[in-house]
């Protein structure tokens, strides 16, 4: 069965910094491109950064451009995201998702072109 299971979410204030992990299970993660995502109460969901298979190539979503950090470990089939410079406005619940190598982190990040299959997620609070 395949899976991708989100966490390292929780409570930070405002300029904290959290790592979320994502496991993938079911499936070798290194095959495809893969992504996090986000979406915040009455918005739509977002991609905030995606990585390439090929080369590790990397995505930034505008606002989250030198904050936020995307990497992959294949060995142990997880990628993260480490978030530093955490603002109010990053709250929202973060899942991670994958692509085909075919699909462009571009077209990932910013069309939501992923399998769409999307687990729990793990839920992000910056607040005083």
């Amino acid at each position: 069965q395949v899976q991708l299971v989100e966490s390292g979410g929780g409570l930070v204030q405002p300029g904290g910094s959290l790592r979320l992990s994502c496991a993938a299970s079911g499936f070798t993660l290194q095959y495809y491109n893969l992504g996090w995502f986000r979406q915040a109460p009455g918005k739509e969901r977002e991609g905030v950064s995606c990585i390439s298979d090929r080369d590790g190539s990397t995505y930034y979503a505008d606002s989250v451009q030198g904050r936020f950090s995307i990497s992959r470990d294949n060995a142990k089939n997880i990628v993260y995201l480490e978030m530093n410079n955490l603002k109010p406005e990053d709250t929202a619940t973060y899942y991670c998702e994958r692509a085909p190598r075919s699909t462009t982190i571009q077209d990932m990040c910013v069309s939501g072109d992923t399998f769409g299959s999307w687990g729990q997620g793990t839920q992000v609070t910056v607040s005083a």
